[in-house]
């Protein structure tokens, strides 16, 4: 079974997106204050969940042809470009830019997985 090149384009662009969202999480600046410990374990261990979740999902659309797990990702990529009008009305940072190009990397990546024989792909279950 050989996967089309716009899969194969919507699994590489959106697997780029997530690491460049991992790698921005590890790098992202902490409140002066000091929060709780098990506050700061609870919102990394949400991060690493949401992550996966993602991982899971693209690998699911990409390798199994799953057309609800490509859905789900457009939602939240919905909702990842009206998080980023938020952050761009307060001005461009550089957690905002990195924001941005990752959004346009997982943009990309879901037009592809619903362009040309990506559809077949989806289509032919």
């Amino acid at each position: 079974m050989t996967i089309p090149k716009n899969v194969l384009r919507f699994e590489v662009l959106l697997y780029l997106s997530l690491l460049i969202d991992t790698l921005s999480a590890a790098f992202i600046e902490r409140p002066s204050t000091e929060v709780d410990e098990a506050t700061a374990v609870g919102a990394n261990m949400f991060v690493v969940g949401a992550l996966t979740l993602f991982l899971l999902l693209v690998w699911l659309a990409a390798r199994h042809r799953k057309s609800w797990a490509r859905w789900i990702l457009l939602g939240a990529l919905g909702l990842s470009v009206l998080s980023l009008f938020d952050s761009l009305n307060r001005g461009l940072t550089l957690a905002s830019a990195i924001d941005l190009f990752s959004t346009i990397l997982a943009g990309a990546g879901i037009y592809f997985s619903f362009t040309d024989d990506a559809k077949d792909w989806f289509n032919s279950i």
